[in-house]
């Protein structure tokens, strides 16, 4: 049963912690501001465009068995209080592969974080194994095969709780390392200390 006093968090907020510490703290402590960007409306626009292409391809085109294609798959897990819909999942005789597209040039660390907790959440809904998965690169057109190891799985884990001790204590956490990612972010006029 989910904690009712614990945040359920999104698989998304999980990247964007991934990404920048901060902008999880301002979607969290300040909900009613959200500014849309250029890039976060391409984004989504190339993601639509993207599924009706995919609803094309043979699961060959990821390096997978014959199987089963679910898109748009939503999963909830009430033991890490997170939730998320998953752009397509591939579910064969052995296994079940979730595949996340990506309007990226290259398969970014936060990006394997968020496609480990889908795995997680895969494995808790239908009490299976997942073993891979795959970030599909929308402007290269490649698929790109992920292991979900124990390192991304503790990652999401631990991301989870410092998460839910930003959002709990309202505490403005550093920002990210690679300042460069500031440019393009829509909290860019938050951060008068980068």
């Amino acid at each position: 049963m989910l904690d009712e006093t614990r945040w359920l968090f999104t698989v998304t907020d999980l990247k964007q912690y991934m990404y920048c510490p901060r902008i999880l703290y301002y979607q969290t402590c300040l909900p009613t501001i959200r500014p849309t960007t250029y890039k976060m409306q391409a984004g989504i626009e190339a993601h639509g465009e993207e599924r009706q292409r995919a609803s094309r391809r043979s699961t060959q085109w990821y390096g997978l068995a014959e199987g089963t294609r679910i898109f748009d798959v939503s999963v909830q897990s009430s033991t890490l209080g997170l939730s998320g819909q998953i752009d397509e999942v591939v579910q064969t005789a052995a296994e079940m592969v979730p595949i996340d597209y990506k309007m990226a040039q290259r398969v970014g660390y936060h990006y394997k974080v968020q496609l480990a907790a889908y795995a997680m959440m895969l494995e808790e809904t239908y009490q299976t194994q997942v073993q891979r998965g795959i970030i599909y690169l929308i402007p290269s057109r490649k698929a790109n095969e992920v292991p979900i190891t124990r390192t991304l799985r503790q990652q999401v884990l631990q991301t989870l709780d410092i998460m839910h001790a930003i959002a709990e204590r309202e505490t403005m956490p550093v920002p990210t390392d690679w300042r460069q990612r500031c440019a393009n972010c829509e909290f860019r006029r938050f951060c008068n200390d980068v």
